[in-house]
């Protein structure tokens, strides 16, 4: 299922954004996925967890899935 997160500023960061989309329950959680190689952006892995999303862009968690909107 894609959700859709709306953001205020320009960008939003990729661990706020799971946090933000009920993906993870904490930074923390946010930071192991993402080193772990589990999160996709556009489809490619991201391994940074500060990586700026901006509207248009989709992250994916293990069949989970969301769209940044502005």
């Amino acid at each position: 299922m894609e959700v859709e997160i709306r953001q205020e500023d320009e960008f939003i960061k990729l661990g706020q954004a799971l946090k933000k989309a009920g993906l993870v329950g904490s930074g923390v959680d946010a930071k192991m996925i993402i080193q772990d190689g589990r999160v996709t952006v556009n489809g490619e892995i991201e391994e940074r967890r500060g990586r700026k999303l901006y509207p248009g862009d989709v992250v994916s968690l293990e069949g989970d899935s969301f769209k940044v909107v502005k």
